[in-house]
């Protein structure tokens, strides 16, 4: 009867422990979420032509076959210059800039195809502006770093392409680790 009740005893732990084990998913870790945030960028740009550094003198290539270009030194950013408007205004601090984007998930990218994309492109009644370099306010920094480096290089009424990882995307969505395609066009009044 005791050895019927140490049984008992130790079923009453091992299957409570089993149920609660069995039910818990496997959510992954930040690592494992930069590390395939990596893999999906490294897809989509195995599809494109990239060049590894801004030109020195920051003439890009332009147009829809135009390459890629690292941005920066850790490849969170990467551009593609569809058109400059090389005669026109320069952005300087604060300024206000409108843009038109859409944006395409890229863990959905497959085959050389993009998924559908997102934004305001199509929809003239939706504005998004931000002061330029002044990360200071929320208008503007809620965009992240990687929207708003084009006007680095570029004037305003450019297009661009741009890879953009989490941690230089929008600032509400770092945590969750999606790397974006952002098609973009820039301009000093509304669009």
């Amino acid at each position: 009867m005791k050895y019927l009740q140490n049984i008992l005893k130790l079923l009453a732990v091992v299957i409570p422990a089993a149920i609660t084990m069995s039910s818990c998913s496997h959510t992954k870790s930040y690592a494992e979420l930069l590390n395939d945030e990596t893999k999906y960028i490294n897809a989509y740009l195995a599809d494109q032509r990239v060049i590894g550094s801004v030109p020195p003198d920051s003439v890009f290539l332009q147009g829809e076959d135009a390459p890629y270009y690292r941005m920066d030194e850790d490849g969170t950013v990467y551009m593609r210059v569809i058109k400059d408007n090389p005669d026109g205004e320069k952005a300087k601090y604060n300024d206000l800039v409108y843009m038109r984007l859409t944006r395409y998930n890229l863990y959905s990218y497959a085959n050389g195809t993009l998924p559908e994309g997102e934004g305001n492109n199509d929809n003239p009644l939706t504005q998004f502006n931000f002061r330029y370099q002044n990360m200071e306010i929320t208008s503007s920094s809620q965009w992240g770093e990687g929207l708003q480096l084009p006007l680095d290089y570029l004037h305003y009424d450019c297009e661009v392409e741009l890879v953009i990882r989490s941690q230089a995307g929008m600032t509400d969505e770092i945590a969750s680790v999606i790397p974006y395609l952002y098609r973009v066009r820039y301009t000093k009044s509304k669009i």
